[in-house]
């Protein structure tokens, strides 16, 4: 698994400031689209916290971790709103305006 996890951290690590990816996104960049929950389990154990920018990968609907490493969905808001991404009225992330295309 932890081949995995790094190229998790790899991909997570590519995500250009001011844009977002969600769990699956990541899972299929990585090569194993069903595998989002392991991406979260690798996000959750970032062994690099500050290095790998994890506050920058949501879920598929927008919304933010409650359980964000870095201290819940607040602090995970303030990163992305710090990096300029912007959040709909019910707090989500506008994936059709910030989730990275590749």
């Amino acid at each position: 698994m932890q081949g995995f996890f790094e190229r998790v951290y790899g991909v997570v690590m590519s995500i250009p400031r001011g844009k977002v990816l969600t769990y699956g996104d990541v899972a299929r960049m990585c090569g194993a689209p069903r595998m989002s929950r392991q991406v979260g389990w690798a996000l959750h154990v970032n062994p690099r916290p500050g290095v790998i920018p994890c506050h920058r990968v949501v879920f598929a609907d927008g919304s933010l971790s409650p359980a964000f490493a870095f201290g819940g969905e607040n602090a995970q808001r303030e990163l992305l709103a710090a990096e300029g991404v912007g959040f709909s009225g019910d707090l989500k992330v506008d994936l059709k305006k910030y989730r990275w295309v590749i």
